[in-house]
């Protein structure tokens, strides 16, 4: 088992605890990750959501809230690890909360749901690795060359996210519901050609990380022998005491069979994975009208949205199991008992390394 080199950190197993909003990933999930020497992510997804000023003044309730988990994971794991928080591009919130985290001294920030192509101009002065969430080599080879021409940086490390993985996907409905989309083996070897000439002009690697139906240490012995340095893993964290959602939201899960996840519309324009409850069969017939909005998303207009996926997240970890969206990977169902962030660690990677060795 190698380490890896994250920035001026080391990652010392070979796990990224992927970033789950809306308070299902916060301090407390990050921090006990952090703890076992993996990377533990908080998500920036509306943080704030329990905070009484969340719909007056939604940007300076996540703002302080982001803080208050940075801070809380850092005193979990007690120099162990590494921290990062995942933003999403399609925010509107996308700069200030970067700011936010990096003035709070994360190790490292992820950002997907959509090209963070001006990543590295808001971290700029900032001791931050930056990272890319991509799930073709196309758009790994776009922001490479984006980032090498207008700031002289490549990704400290990149993240590909598969067709199996949960919440929003970059893959057409379509190419999902026919199977016509590339495999996560196939996105991996692309990724890894296109990253080599960076590599060689700034003399260093880029760590390359895949996501999507990662649920054993057997999976992870299989990625990593096709040429990944690590995983991310998101969906199998829930079923762990330290994630900060609920019992009546991790229960959903525990209770989930395979038939049971489907695929979701989602405001920000792409296809979802989640769990097909009263909510899910409900958006999939009629529009939902909004109640009350924290505009959180660039290209959601609450006039015409299909339904508002903040306030759908927020049910989801607020024992609204009716009214909630349940993003999951497609190896949800497999979760079939609560344990430590501990216990789980320890039997992924006695599972990777006898899958190494054998």
């Amino acid at each position: 088992m190698k380490a890896i080199k994250i920035g001026n950190k080391t990652l010392s197993i070979p796990i990224i605890q992927g970033g789950m909003g809306i308070g299902v990933s916060l301090g407390n999930l990050a921090g006990s990750v952090m703890n076992q020497g993996g990377m533990g992510v908080i998500s920036a997804a509306n943080p704030g959501f329990k905070r009484k000023d969340f719909y007056k003044n939604n940007l300076v309730a996540n703002l302080e809230q982001l803080a208050i988990e940075i801070n809380k994971a850092k005193t979990i794991a007690k120099n162990k690890g590494i921290l990062a928080v995942n933003v999403m591009v399609a925010g509107n919130d996308y700069v200030p909360l970067i700011k936010q985290a990096v003035k709070s001294k994360v190790d490292a920030i992820i950002s997907g749901a959509g090209l963070p192509l001006n990543l590295p101009s808001i971290t700029k002065g900032y001791r931050v690795a930056i990272a890319p969430i991509v799930s073709s080599a196309k758009a790994a080879s776009l922001i490479c060359r984006v980032w090498e021409k207008k700031y002289g940086v490549v990704p400290d490390f990149i993240v590909i996210e598969g067709p199996d993985a949960g919440g929003h996907l970059g893959f057409t409905k379509q190419s999902l519901v026919e199977k016509t989309h590339q495999n996560l083996a196939t996105i991996l070897a692309e990724v890894k050609k296109v990253v080599i000439p960076f590599q060689q002009r700034f003399q260093r690697k880029i760590p390359i990380f895949v996501a999507g139906g990662i649920f054993t240490g057997q999976d992870i012995a299989q990625y990593v022998k096709a040429g990944a340095d690590g995983v991310q893993m998101g969906t199998r964290f829930i079923g762990t005491h330290e994630c900060d959602a609920p019992e009546s939201f991790k229960q959903v899960y525990l209770n989930a069979t395979k038939e049971e996840i489907t695929l979701v519309g989602s405001p920000v324009g792409m296809p979802g994975r989640a769990i097909n409850n009263q909510f899910a069969k409900v958006i999939a017939d009629r529009r939902v009208p909004v109640k009350r909005c924290t505009d959180c998303l660039i290209p959601c207009n609450p006039k015409n949205t299909p339904y508002c996926i903040s306030q759908a997240l927020v049910n989801a970890v607020s024992h609204n199991n009716d009214e909630g969206l349940f993003f999951t990977g497609v190896n949800g169902h497999r979760i079939n008992k609560l344990v430590s962030v501990k216990a789980l660690i320890e039997e992924l990677m006695q599972e990777f390394i006898e899958a190494m060795e054998g």
